[in-house]
């Protein structure tokens, strides 16, 4: 680690001769006067940190640029220096970067959690343009993980769990594991003091009897790789203590944990990688099932090695990682190792090798919860790989828990769309189905199936189908959740008597809060659940804590919020007007939870229709006899709906249908069933349902019924098309 500038600038010189070495010394100066009597809480001066994250750099090889920006990293935020001024002085790219990694500061009205992923997003949105935004922030994280002691104990712990949970998985996700295992080892032992000293004292303990069988097996694999006129590098590895730390977690006893040092091979190409490992195994016999090929199937992040456990001479199993020296420089330094490839024109690669980010960034845009961007966020960078084949060879990884939604979505949108069900390894398998290592995997596609369903968000795994299954709805049923939403919030509004603050503008404020355009923006994202309802009222009622507003039922402060009627004994309630006749319309058969409208016929009181059915916008053309209706229902009344379900025809079908729907008490009124010459069933169902949650959940039921390709509500008319 460089102590001063001359240090760093001679470090740089190892890997960049032609670095402008004046230039450079300015961007110091400049920095260390900015920073001048600034002290860390450690007590040392201010400009130690900057100088330690840029030496980081250095390790990693980084560029002038990135060198330079991280030596400015906090002039913005901690002194009274510009951006206009350092853009000025340094250039637009310096500025550029040094505007990526200053914090948001300066957000009002915000929760700490709401500023924590208001800057993620900052960051996440600045990694998409620039990647050495993220590779100087983890510097600046690993420096500051190690200078941890000089805060206080709860800061420690807070640091430490972002840490954790945040910046070690960006770094495995970036291959960068000569920081990831710095990072979470020190999270470890902020947060888990006693746990860190235990494995620390016991490995020392181990490591020296370890050492000797080490040593052993480096002196015999040499001379081998000699005799066999190889070419290698042999070298120990001690394991990292949160790695120990997960297996003793995951159940392990300490005595059972054999591999507190590997052995690292580093040979001159790829041929000699797999010559090496025929060696080792013709010395000592290899564990049935530890063989590992990252060369052949490399990880998402670009890693790439052979792994083995072979039994050593004390009989103790023992890890052997065989890899060339560019894979080996890849995985301590990760997409850093790639960024100088970038520069030299190989843009392709090295834009490959970031494809997660740019899929991430596609969902994270739309989120509007924190939470919910913070649990997504996670649940990317945490999950293990599982790696498929597509039917012509082609490998995919996929977080451990995929479906085969999650592989149709990632082939493309309109495959994810019209997915009727799936193969794996020739033979046809639920949607639900969670896909193994080497699976080879084949969607079926149906260009006239209904869309994707709801209860898909709870079967796929990736957030990116998440994102584009929610995008469909969002499209495809705006008027409908708008509605919904709508409806929603004015009851939870009503209930908790926040109608004085629920005014229109600051109903405009709360949907640019959550990143809506207009308020039926907001509306449809309550409707759509993408917003929680309880979030607006806690807003609401900080605004009555601010304002010290009186709080007064809805009806009498909100003129455009209406007030509702007593319950009326249809099951729906006629906004002003009482008593009058209401049927359900058979063409849509709406059910509790659906957005509804009422139409007044002539002589037949009101039909009730779904908001998105077919047949509204023609009654759209006499908006006069369009009234607003609301459920008023009781948990005893029911419902037709029908369904239709599409699967692959075998004996015991309908009987499996049958028994989910008894498991289930519901009532089926009729059912039909009709077989395609390609054995395709089509079973259609008409049901007695309580409310959408409980159609939901037949659905989701009789979708993971065997051979059920996929079980949806449809209307009358969709019923009997094509029969």
């Amino acid at each position: 680690m460089a102590t001063n500038f001359q240090e760093l600038l001679e470090r740089v010189r190892t890997y960049h001769p032609n670095v402008d070495a004046q230039w450079l010394e300015n961007v110091y100066t400049f920095a260390e006067q900015a920073h001048d009597g600034q002290t860390r809480a450690s007590g040392d001066s201010f400009i130690s940190h900057p100088l330690a994250v840029a030496s980081i750099l250095a390790e990693l090889e980084m560029d002038p640029q990135s060198i330079a920006a991280s030596l400015l990293h906090d002039v913005v935020e901690d002194t009274t220096v510009s951006l206009d001024e350092i853009e000025r002085r340094f250039g637009t790219e310096i500025a550029s970067l040094v505007e990526a990694l200053t914090k948001l500061t300066k957000i009002p009205y915000q929760t700490k959690e709401d500023v924590q992923v208001e800057n993620l997003r900052k960051m996440f949105l600045a990694m998409a343009k620039d990647i050495r935004v993220i590779i100087i922030k983890l510097a600046d994280r690993l420096h500051n993980m190690r200078t941890l002691a000089s805060l206080p104990p709860a800061k420690q712990k807070t640091i430490a769990q972002e840490t954790l949970e945040i910046y070690a998985p960006l770094a495995h996700r970036l291959g960068i594991y000569k920081i990831k295992w710095d990072l979470e080892d020190l999270a470890l032992r902020y947060l888990e003091p006693q746990v860190y000293r235990e494995i620390a004292e016991k490995v020392a303990k181990r490591r020296a009897d370890r050492e000797k069988i080490v040593a052993t097996i480096i002196h015999e694999v040499e001379r081998r790789f000699a005799e066999a006129g190889l070419r290698a590098e042999v070298s120990g590895r001690p394991k990292h203590f949160y790695s120990i730390y997960q297996k003793l977690q995951s159940g392990k006893d300490f005595s059972e944990i054999y591999d507190l040092s590997a052995i690292r091979v580093i040979v001159e190409s790829v041929k000699d990688c797999y010559g090496a490992v025929g060696i080792i195994h013709s010395l000592w016999t290899p564990l049935p099932g530890r063989f590992k090929d990252y060369i052949a199937m490399p990880k998402t992040n670009g890693y790439q090695s052979l792994h083995t456990t072979v039994i050593g001479p004390g009989g103790d199993p023992i890890e052997i990682q065989i890899r060339t020296r560019e894979m080996h420089r890849t995985s301590e330094y990760g997409i850093a190792a790639h960024w100088r490839y970038k520069e030299g024109g190989a843009g392709d690669e090295f834009d490959r090798k970031l494809a997660w980010l740019r899929s991430l960034l596609e969902w994270q845009e739309d989120m509007r919860d924190s939470r919910e961007f913070m649990e997504s966020l996670k649940l990317d960078l945490f999950n293990s790989q599982v790696f498929v084949f597509t039917p012509k060879g082609d490998v995919m990884g996929f977080p451990a828990g995929a479906t085969p939604i999650d592989f149709a979505y990632h082939i493309h949108t309109s495959i994810g769309h019209h997915c009727t069900g799936a193969k794996i390894n020739g033979r046809i398998v639920p949607l639900d189905y969670q896909l193994r290592n080497g699976d080879i995997c084949e969607v079926l596609v149906n260009k006239n199936s209904p869309g994707p369903s709801l209860d898909w968000l709870a079967v796929c795994k990736t957030s990116s189908a998440k994102h584009k299954i929610k995008q469909w709805f969002r499209k495809n049923r705006r008027e409908e959740n708008i509605a919904a939403g709508r409806e929603v919030f004015e009851r939870e509004v009503q209930r908790n008597q926040l109608g004085a603050v629920a005014t229109q503008q600051f109903l405009a404020q709360l949907a640019a809060r959550f990143n809506c355009p207009t308020v039926d923006d907001l509306y449809a994202g309550i409707g759509f659940g993408d917003i929680s309802v309880a979030a607006l009222v806690n807003r609401l009622r900080e605004a009555v804590k601010r304002d010290k507003v009186v709080p007064l039922p809805l009806e009498r402060q909100t003129p455009g919020l209406r007030k509702t009627a007593p319950r009326s004994g249809s099951g729906v309630r006629v906004r002003g007007a009482d008593n009058m006749p209401v049927r359900f319309a058979r063409c849509c058969t709406p059910v509790p939870g659906d957005a509804i409208i009422g139409f007044i016929s002539q002589g037949k009181g009101i039909s009730v229709h779904r908001v998105n059915c077919p047949n509204v916008a023609s009654l759209s053309t006499q908006p006069e006899r369009l009234i607003d209706v609301i459920w008023d229902t009781s948990p005893s009344d029911s419902h037709v709906v029908d369904i239709e379900i599409d699967a692959l025809d075998r004996p015991g079908l309908l009987q499996d249908i049958m028994g989910v729907l008894s498991e289930q008490k519901t009532n089926a009124t009729a059912v039909t069933a009709r077989v395609k010459r390609d054995r395709t069933a089509i079973i259609a169902c008409s049901l007695q349902i309580r409310d959408l949650d409980h159609l939901s959940t037949i659905l989701n039921k009789v979708n993971r019924v065997r051979d059920v390709r996929s079980a949806y509500r449809v209307t009358k008319r969709e019923v009997h098309a094509g029969s």
